[in-house]
């Protein structure tokens, strides 16, 4: 007798296929360019069950710019500044292969269209997620004293943001991670101490 796919299971598995299609749909296309039917063929799915799991194409380019940070794999023992570092060469060299990343990338011009104001857009997310690796740095002497956490945090969003949209012109985003690093070697001699400075630099 064959077992049937529990009910719970495969509602969890048809989501995620709709995730992934329109991942893939929205970083090829663009958000203006994506419709349902696309993301629904492209999932090998009925409308019936798109719609089933998400109201609109808006509610579904919210869930995947949302779920962009979980899709890191950060070093464990990333802490201070070199956290910051490392969560943005993270995010520079696996947006190369991960489908979420990259539609996450692309939406991040069209989010008018479709951001929860009241959540914030991607920019203020990822700046939350630099703030607790700055601001522990900040705390343990490893920045200048005059360095307004909270603007780097976003200056770093900006231009990581800059670099990659520049790498998608340019390179198609090969040469992402590297762009990375150059900004970093630009700021962290202005931001750091002299001391940790140099001991970030060679991390770099």
């Amino acid at each position: 007798m064959v077992q049937r796919e529990p009910k719970q299971e495969r509602s969890a598995r048809t989501r995620a296929a709709i995730v992934r299609a329109g991942a893939e749909v929205f970083a090829e296309m663009g958000f203006a360019a994506a419709s349902v039917n696309k993301i629904a063929r492209r999932a090998n799915l009925t409308l019936g069950a798109l719609y089933f799991h998400f109201e609109s194409k808006e509610q579904l380019a919210r869930e995947i710019v949302e779920a962009q940070p979980a899709r890191l794999a950060l070093p464990t023992a990333a802490h201070g500044l070199r956290g910051a570092v490392a969560t943005t060469i993270a995010w520079a060299t696996q947006l190369l292969g991960d489908p979420m990343l990259l539609a996450g990338a692309r939406l991040v011009m069209d989010q008018e269209y479709f951001v929860d104001r009241e959540k914030g857009n991607s920019h203020q997310q990822w700046v939350e997620v630099l703030l607790p690796y700055l601001y522990e740095a900040s705390r343990g002497g490893e920045l200048k004293q005059d360095v307004d956490v909270e603007a780097l945090a976003r200056l770093v969003v900006n231009a990581a943001t800059g670099a990659q949209m520049n790498a998608q012109l340019d390179s198609g985003r090969r040469d992402l991670p590297e762009r990375i690093r150059q900004m970093w070697r630009f700021l962290v001699p202005l931001v750091a101490t002299e001391e940790y400075a140099s001991k970030v630099a060679a991390s770099i």
